[in-house]
């Protein structure tokens, strides 16, 4: 464990608290463009989440924030630690990539705030920042053990090759991967993603994530992707390229099952599987582990989408569904549906799926629910369901991209 904070290290780290509030976006947007001045630590990053939504400053920010609130409370801190150390694994960061972002943040503090920067302000942010480093350094240190000591585990980056590509639908694509070594496969935690690096031509070095959309195995991961594109926005470079140029025999590099969004497998309790679009890659790999395990245990699936044309996997849902009668239902929303589609075959409700209809729907007194899709479909969901009186505990979710303000609650701010 790093040294306890010293008494003035916190005063003052808490007096920056209202400069954190009217600058700390522009802060964090002047540490990345410090950061970034060197290749290798600006490769070690999405690009796509530094574009014209800001996406990573904003989140970093909510995060600087938070800890300077919170620097004499980091107790309420642990769940947003350990979802920093998961992503750090996932982008294989080691101890060495610390001091750079250290001078950076240090030296965008200054910059931003000038003379107000004072060299007392500065040394604490220093001592509070290698506090949470050497936090996140020892749990880093302990995931990377854990992976290498598991069969078929490893870590840092594998090859893997595609083994075969799926349509899922007009804009989603399976993959299947598998070891280039021909060894096994670590088992993921339902939930989890992998980590990709990739040098593509004329792209560079792009890192992403991808959530594996199958149950655990020895053999193989599947991934699930959707081609990002959308009018008045530039499309994604690495699904664009997943999509058009990959197939089967393209070799990737790989890190081992990262992320703290995970089935708990210790409990036979209800559980209901809430998704909107793509975001219901996690949540495949979740459903197909119940529907497989043989136990029984009760499960919803809730999905939604725009209509049949972008809607994957509905037919996998309904033969997991079939072969689990009574324990697992089904249902899919369509907000859009198109002409010709019946109710009941295509889809089984029009229109967006809303908190009223799970509370009606499901056992909200003892389920727990696991949410993943669109920023805007959590933060309906997610406090639709926590004002409805489900317990904070029982409302677990995930969202592709940098976290920030889904709910509507101050600890919801503590993200990365």
């Amino acid at each position: 464990m790093p040294t306890p904070l010293s008494n003035t290290t916190i005063a003052l780290v808490k007096a920056t608290v209202p400069a954190l509030e009217a600058h700390g976006l522009a802060i964090t947007q002047r540490m990345y463009e410090r950061m970034f001045q060197n290749p290798a630590i600006r490769d070690l990053f999405n690009q796509s989440h530094q574009g014209a939504t800001a996406a990573q400053p904003k989140a970093l920010a909510g995060a600087v924030l938070a800890y300077a609130r919170n620097i004499d409370t980091l107790g309420v801190l642990g769940g947003a630690v350990e979802r920093i150390a998961q992503k750090h694994v996932a982008l294989n960061i080691l101890p060495e990539h610390y001091p750079f972002v250290a001078e950076a943040l240090l030296g965008a503090i200054g910059d931003v705030l000038g003379a107000a920067a004072t060299p007392e302000i500065l040394a604490a942010w220093g001592e509070a920042y290698w506090f949470l480093a050497e936090l996140l350094i020892g749990r880093e240190a302990a995931i990377y053990r854990e992976h290498a000591s598991q069969p078929g585990g490893w870590s840092g980056w594998r090859d893997f090759v595609i083994e075969s590509v799926t349509p899922e639908s007009e804009i989603i694509r399976s993959f299947v991967l598998v070891p280039a070594d021909g060894g096994t496969v670590l088992r993921h935690k339902p939930g989890q993603y992998l980590g990709f690096a990739l040098d593509l031509p004329g792209l560079g070095s792009l890192r992403r994530n991808y959530s594996v959309s199958c149950a655990p195995n020895d053999r193989a991961y599947r991934i699930t992707v959707k081609r990002e594109a959308a009018p008045g926005v530039p499309p994604g470079k690495v699904s664009t390229w997943l999509h058009d140029q990959a197939g089967p025999g393209t070799v990737l590099r790989v890190a081992a099952p990262a992320g703290d969004f995970v089935l708990d497998t210790t409990t036979a309790a209800p559980v209901v599987l809430v998704s909107g679009g793509v975001g219901l890659t996690p949540l495949m790999s979740m459903l197909e582990t119940i529907a497989t395990s043989g136990s029984g245990r009760p499960a919803w699936w809730v999905h939604g989408a725009l209509n049949s044309r972008v809607q994957a996997m509905g037919a996998q849902v309904r033969a997991l569904a079939a072969a689990s009668p009574g324990s697992l239902r089904a249902t899919t929303f369509h907000a859009e549906p198109l002409p010709g589609e019946r109710p009941g075959l295509a889809y089984d409700a029009s229109g967006l799926i809303s908190a009223d209809w799970l509370i009606a729907n499901t056992p909200a007194a003892e389920a727990t629910y696991y949410l993943c899709g669109p920023k805007p479909f959590l933060r309906a969901l997610v406090n639709g369901l926590r004002r409805a009186g489900v317990p904070a505990e029982r409302v677990r979710y995930e969202f592709f991209g940098p976290a920030d303000e889904v709910l509507e609650t101050a600890e919801a701010r503590i993200a990365a």
